[in-house]
């Protein structure tokens, strides 16, 4: 009985591996991961930066972090020093709701040669502002937290995702500066980055840099796309054409049909904002600022738990060309289950092409495909053939 039993135990596992399997190499083929395989892409570097003798650009890494996650921005820290900015020594700018303690400073600050600046948030960029009505916003957060809206009960994750939408290049320290790398605690770079990231964006003409292009989870905005036309429909000129900006990126409704319903006409596709390298000029212009003006008068950064993530995607899908948003594919970052792995001699420690290397039922997550798409499209429209991304694959598929 116990002979047999085991028989029987021994061959469900060995089924059950064989579906694991399948089921991976479905995820896998639906995934950007089988595209990119699929791809003649380089992920060879710009030439290398001297930076003894070339001038710098006017740019900083910044970070909001906390007193208690010392020992995640630390660690960050190792990464970001040893893969770029021990080479070009850009400085650190900190931001907290609350003063930093000397400990936090001691410690940051001898982590990288580089200067370092700690800097309060006003109060009135973080607290939730008076107009918000208190008891709607915690019937929301119930509500939210009983449909498994993730942080949806969480005021300083709803603050964060406010302030990064549109306080973060107001604050006064960063007014000198035109460019800006966000770094996170806990986050890590594995590739060896030899070239000038800031220098890259400027002679480019890039407005802002993403690794990772994931769907969003519909339920945390189901009224940002509406509230977004609501606007557009006031200021008929602010969007660029479909034929130059992202708008089919935004609103594809084919790759995942549900989610565009869900979130009433978006397609939840967005920049993982964990990772931005971008021009603070972009936010600082009257376009974007009077939109987020629209957007937070709705109260849907509380009411809802809208993330600074699509609403960045929105607004450079709509108002940056799609030629100068620029997916950095040569930079291993990885921030908690998605990763973005090149594969080149300069990247260690990370599985290549894998967005989710353990994590791989989470393929379904991946939006690089629709961005493909429209990077090739967006290049017709300019008479311009991207052989990488828009010309023939070895499965014989085009974009």
């Amino acid at each position: 009985m116990r002979k047999q039993f085991k028989r029987y135990l021994l061959a469900a596992l060995a089924f059950s591996f064989i579906l694991a399997l399948y089921f991976r190499d479905s995820w896998y083929n639906a995934s950007g991961d089988r595209a990119i395989a699929q791809m003649h892409l380089s992920m060879k570097q710009p030439p290398p930066t001297d930076p003894t003798s070339t001038p710098r650009a006017n740019a900083a890494l910044i970070s909001l972090v906390r007193n208690s996650e010392l020992k995640g921005i630390i660690s960050s820290m190792r990464y970001m020093e040893k893969s770029f900015n021990s080479k070009f020594n850009y400085p650190w700018v900190f931001f907290n709701d609350v003063p930093f303690t000397q400990e936090f400073i001691d410690k940051t600050q001898a982590e990288t040669n580089a200067p370092c600046t700690y800097e309060l948030i006003p109060r009135e960029h973080w607290d939730v502002p008076e107009w918000i009505d208190q008891s709607r916003m915690e019937k929301a957060f119930k509500e939210m937290d009983s449909n498994g809206v993730k942080h949806a009960s969480q005021l300083s994750y709803h603050k964060m995702c406010r302030w990064y939408s549109g306080f973060f290049f107001r604050h006064p320290a960063l007014d000198k500066y035109k460019y800006y790398w966000r770094v996170e605690p806990d986050v890590k770079y594995f590739c060896d980055i030899e070239y000038d990231v800031f220098q890259f964006m400027a002679q480019n003409n890039k407005t802002y840099g993403f690794t990772i292009n994931i769907y969003d989870d519909p339920k945390t905005i189901p009224t940002l796309w509406p509230a977004t036309t609501a606007f557009l429909d006031e200021h008929p000129g602010y969007a660029l054409g479909s034929d130059e900006n992202s708008y089919h990126w935004l609103t594809d409704s084919v790759a995942r049909p549900g989610h565009t319903k869900a979130a009433n006409g978006y397609s939840t596709c967005h920049f993982w904002s964990n990772f931005e390298i971008g021009d603070l000029d972009f936010w600082r212009s009257k376009t974007y600022t009077e939109y987020f003006e629209y957007l937070d008068k709705t109260g849907n950064f509380f009411y809802e738990r809208w993330g600074d993530a699509p609403v960045h995607s929105v607004a450079l899908g709509l108002f940056a060309a799609n030629e100068q948003i620029h997916w950095f594919r040569d930079i291993g970052y990885q921030h908690s289950v998605f990763s973005n792995c090149p594969k080149s001699d300069q990247c260690h420690g990370c599985q290549a092409n894998k967005l989710t290397p353990i994590t791989y039922w989470l393929n379904s997550e991946d939006c690089r495909v629709n961005w493909f798409k429209q990077v090739c499209e967006s290049s017709r429209n300019r008479g311009i053939v991207n052989e990488e991304i828009c010309g023939l694959h070895k499965s014989g598929h085009t974009f």
